[in-house]
């Protein structure tokens, strides 16, 4: 299940790329559905999934995912 401390900004950085959910996931070698359950912060990303999300999105880790404060 997602962890509540994980805030993603995946999907507002993967529109502003014109990429579909499906695109990048060919492009991460992943399902569509994986990238879907981590948008929705169902699914927590492993490092090396969060790791190759942001190469093929150019961008880093830290710009994707970020830590919520409680």
């Amino acid at each position: 299940m997602g962890d509540p401390r994980l805030g993603s900004r995946l999907k507002e950085v993967r529109m502003a790329a014109g990429l579909t959910q499906a695109e990048l996931a060919e492009r991460a070698g992943v399902s569509r559905k994986t990238i879907n359950t981590v948008e929705n912060g169902v699914f927590v990303p492993s490092t090396l999934l969060a790791l190759s999300l942001a190469s093929v999105l150019g961008t880093s880790v830290e710009e994707l995912f970020y830590l919520v404060e409680h």
